[in-house]
């Protein structure tokens, strides 16, 4: 274990505009979402849904509806999701929008596939068959009903494919270009829907309010993830400038461009980047900046994972970039206190030290906590050491085996963080690294008394 602090602040940097701060709240969205599963139950009764409770099959074929509203509604919700709103980003965080995403999409398959065998059981109670008779039936012989079973099925791969445990299994670029396939599933469904859906069979005012509902759905998405990434690179022209290694396995590339003062991005921001090589304009992956906005380049640190990233540790001087965004509210924007505790793991100091560059702060306000399993795995450590000593922060190097000398059996522990930081309570808590440390490192910080509203990370798991 070792530690760095020291003295003076550096002079001020000149400002650089910053994201934009959008007027909305957590609560006027779930506000938007409830009211709209609201009024699309209330159209299924103003359409006579109640009736069909009568008779048992009427019963199941009642539920098979609602639960294909819903479900669809929930598939745009999921789409909204994944739209990459910069004010969805401000309201709720990239923690809470990837617990978001995937909670409403597995209740969005759960509840098509409810669809599905609600609704084939009603008609077999009514026909007098066997559900698998009936299901064959309704497969081969109804309009759109063959589309809406392959729209299911890619639903039942998404989901899969996002469960834990496939996951871990799979390459970033597989999981990313399976869960493409959700926009095929819904625009099969949508198919199905307009063609026999009771909302749209005879009410104008419902048919308008779903086509509405799938234009701004996919208008969101068309305008975050295609207009603003095509007319941001396009305005600055960012290419590799270089490419620094920093530890055995991690490299710095900088990239740099026009305009670069006028691109709106924090420290602690990350940015969605494609290399428009011949086999990695496809690829996007999320990556922090690791210096804090200087109007000159961008910086992001790079860990070989063995998939794309491994190729990056090369990637030739001169490569265009296409970027997107910029994401994250891992910013000053959070910041309620005047102290603050940084604690990263890994790579995940790279946020952290564009943060420890960038925030204002006095002498002895800022305290890092950087834990890594062996010194060649700590990576800015000489530009650590000297933003410690400009900027009078305080830098703890939590290296090596735990238990092994110098290191707690526990290194993120309440017990030993209290040790280093006695007043963790009166700070602000940015962390940034592995799921596992920012999980165990927040307990602990819960022990220690810090409100989790003072607790600030983020992961790019969405």
């Amino acid at each position: 274990m070792a530690a760095t602090t020291a003295g003076a602040v550096p002079a001020r940097r000149r400002s650089l505009p910053l994201p934009r701060i959008w007027p909305v709240r957590a609560t006027d969205l779930y506000a938007l979402a409830i009211g709209n599963a609201v009024l699309i139950g209330a159209m299924w009764v103003r359409h006579g849904g109640l009736d069909e409770l009568g008779t048992v099959a009427g019963a199941f074929m009642a539920a098979g509806q609602l639960s294909a509203l819903f479900g669809t509604y929930l598939a745009l919700l999921e789409v909204v999701l994944m739209s990459r709103a910069p004010w969805l980003d401000q309201a709720f965080g990239m923690d809470r929008l990837a617990w978001a995403h995937r909670w409403v999409g597995f209740a969005t398959v759960w509840l098509l596939v409810a669809h599905f065998a609600l609704t084939t059981t009603g008609f077999a109670l009514g026909d007098g068959t066997t559900v698998v008779d009936e299901a064959l039936t309704l497969v081969t012989t109804y309009p759109f009903v063959l589309l809406a079973a392959a729209a299911l099925a890619l639903f039942v791969m998404v989901a899969i494919t996002s469960m834990r445990a496939a996951r871990r299994r799979m390459g970033y670029e597989t999981w990313f270009g399976t869960h493409l396939y959700v926009y095929l599933a819904i625009a099969l469904g949508s198919a199905h829907q307009v063609v026999v859906g009771s909302d749209f069979a005879d009410d104008p005012v419902a048919r308008g309010y779903w086509i509405a509902l799938y234009v701004i759905t996919f208008g969101l998405l068309v305008a975050h993830r295609v207009v603003q990434p095509v007319l941001t690179s396009a305005r600055h022209r960012l290419r590799v400038a270089n490419v620094v290694p920093e530890a055995p396995g991690v490299v710095s590339i900088y990239l740099a461009g026009r305009d670069l003062d006028a691109l709106p991005i924090r420290a602690g921001q990350y940015v969605l980047v494609r290399f428009l090589t011949a086999d990695g304009w496809y690829r996007a992956h999320p990556f922090s900046i690791s210096a804090a906005p200087n109007g000159r380049f961008l910086r992001i640190t790079v860990k070989d994972l063995g998939d794309w990233t491994s190729r990056l540790q090369a990637i030739p001087v001169g490569t265009r970039v296409f970027v997107e965004g910029p994401y994250g509210i891992l910013t000053g924007i959070r910041r309620t206190r005047r102290k603050l505790l940084f604690i990263g793991g890994g790579v995940g100091i790279a946020p952290i030290r564009a943060m420890l560059e960038a925030f204002p702060a006095e002498p002895g306000d800022v305290t890092v906590l950087y834990r890594a399993r062996s010194w060649d795995d700590v990576v800015f450590r000489a530009e650590l050491d000297h933003l410690a000593r400009s900027r009078g922060a305080t830098v703890h190097y939590l290296v090596g085996r735990r238990g092994s000398p110098g290191v707690p059996a526990e290194p993120l522990g309440a017990a030993a963080i209290g040790a280093l930081v006695p007043d963790a309570a009166d700070r602000d808590v940015y962390l940034c690294g592995p799921a596992s440390l920012m999980g165990a490192a927040r307990t602990s910080l819960r022990t220690l008394g810090v409100p989790g509203a003072r607790i600030h990370l983020e992961s790019f798991s969405y």
